[in-house]
C-alpha cells in the first residue's frame, strides 16, 4: 500500500522554494504549492479511476481551500499573489 508520493525532501524542497525555508511550513505560499502538488498527483489518479467517487470529493476539498487561500493572498499581498501564480502555473 503506497502511503504517499511526497518524499520528506520533496516537501522540504516545497517549502523552502515558496515559504523562504524549510520550516515556515505555515506561510500562505507554502500551504498554496503543498495544496497544488497535492491536487495534481490525485487529478493523474483520478484519470484512470474515474469513478473513484471519495478520492473526487477529496478533491474538490482541496481545490476550495486553494482558492480560500489564494483568495485571502490577493486580498492581502497581491504583489505576492501574482508571483505565486506565476511561478505556480495556475489560471492560465
Amino acid at each position: 500500500m503506497q502511503m504517499s508520493h511526497f518524499t520528506a525532501e520533496k516537501k522540504a524542497n516545497i517549502f523552502k522554494n515558496f515559504g523562504g525555508n524549510e520550516t515556515n511550513t505555515g506561510s500562505i505560499e507554502a500551504q498554496v504549492a503543498m495544496l497544488t502538488e497535492r491536487i495534481n498527483h490525485i487529478s493523474g489518479h483520478l484519470k484512470t479511476n474515474k469513478k473513484d467517487f471519495s478520492t473526487n470529493r477529496g478533491l474538490m476539498s482541496m481545490v476550495g481551500r486553494r482558492k480560500r487561500l489564494l483568495t485571502y493572498l490577493s486580498n492581502n499581498n497581491l504583489a505576492s499573489y501574482r508571483s505565486l501564480i506565476e511561478k505556480l502555473g495556475l489560471r492560465k
